[in-house]
């Protein structure tokens, strides 16, 4: 298959690349005109790259094209401006979702975050960006597509960790806190894509080195 990441040149989205690119799938990084392609994934076989904004909507079409899925890694960071979670965490979900109609992309995975919609959170200091999340889960949950949004804790840099420490998973609006490596992260939104009873699910992600191993499959068999 190939599969479209957007923001992919994000810390969580060049993993999510990099990892797709090693299970066999060929990859469609969508980045925006000034980003940079990490050293990691330049030259890779496989890769497609193409640079776009996300609010042009005919360009994200084009992007769109042929590919079978959508996984959206995009997310505002820090900055002075306090329109950028609304910018990037909920109107730039709607394009996506609106891209994905058009282009007959029927299956899209959203990495949100832990507390998504919450207001009374610190991380609400910075342009209320856990109510804009929210706002841009809501938004694919009514699109009609088949959507899986996956919530990891604080994210960590620290690869290492994803070989040493088991997920824990749960459904929506139970975890509060503890973190997740990044490539943990990348592992579960490709597993969501080739799990069909993900599908329609919020699932919330940290890890720890206390929690066995288990996989996205064998905790939704159960859950």
């Amino acid at each position: 298959m190939t599969l479209a990441i957007t923001g992919a040149s994000g810390k969580t989205g060049w993993r999510l690349a990099d990892e797709a690119l090693r299970r066999g799938q060929s990859v469609r990084a969508i980045l925006r005109p000034g980003s940079q392609l990490p050293a990691e994934l330049e030259g890779r076989p496989g890769l497609e790259v193409m640079r776009l904004e996300l609010c042009d909507r005919a360009a994200l079409v084009q992007a769109l094209d042929g590919c079978e899925a959508l996984v959206i890694a995009t997310g505002a960071r820090p900055s002075i401006d306090l329109a950028g979670p609304l910018k990037v965490d909920a109107l730039a979900i709607r394009e996506q979702i609106a891209a994905c109609h058009s282009a007959g992309v029927k299956r899209v995975v959203l990495v949100s975050s832990l507390c998504a919609g919450r207001w009374l959170h610190q991380l609400n200091l910075f342009g209320l960006i856990l109510v804009w999340k929210r706002l841009g889960e809501q938004w694919l949950e009514r699109s009609g597509l088949d959507w899986t949004i996956v919530r990891p804790g604080g994210l960590s840099e620290d690869d290492s960790r994803a070989e040493r420490e088991g997920i824990v998973y749960s459904g929506p609006d139970t975890q509060e806190s503890d973190s997740i490596p990044r490539r943990l992260v990348a592992w579960v939104c490709l597993d969501a894509l080739a799990t069909a009873q993900a599908i329609g699910r919020i699932i919330e992600i940290t890890s720890s080195s206390q929690q066995p191993a288990r996989s996205l499959e064998g905790w939704l068999a159960e859950a």
